[in-house]
């Protein structure tokens, strides 16, 4: 009768909500390891970035030098 269906409505809803909850956790989890890696790349890019920049400001000492300024100042500029 009406007992049993509120009793199955109920229990179907429980079942419900802890489906949803494990999906969420799931989810959420996969979006951590995402952004995590996502985090990495970044960081190995501006690593990279980093070491052109060195290599480009290493290479304007160099034309400096060779210009006619002492190799003294073109390392400070």
């Amino acid at each position: 009768g009406l007992a049993t269906l509120v009793s199955d409505l109920a229990q179907q809803v429980t079942t419900l909500l802890q489906t949803e909850s494990r999906l969420l956790r799931a989810e959420m989890s996969e979006k951590i390891s995402k952004a995590g890696a996502g985090a990495a790349e970044v960081l190995a890019g501006a690593i990279c970035l980093l070491a052109a920049l060195m290599v480009l400001l290493q290479a304007l000492v160099i034309a400096l030098a060779s210009a006619g300024l002492g190799a003294g100042w073109s390392s400070l500029l």
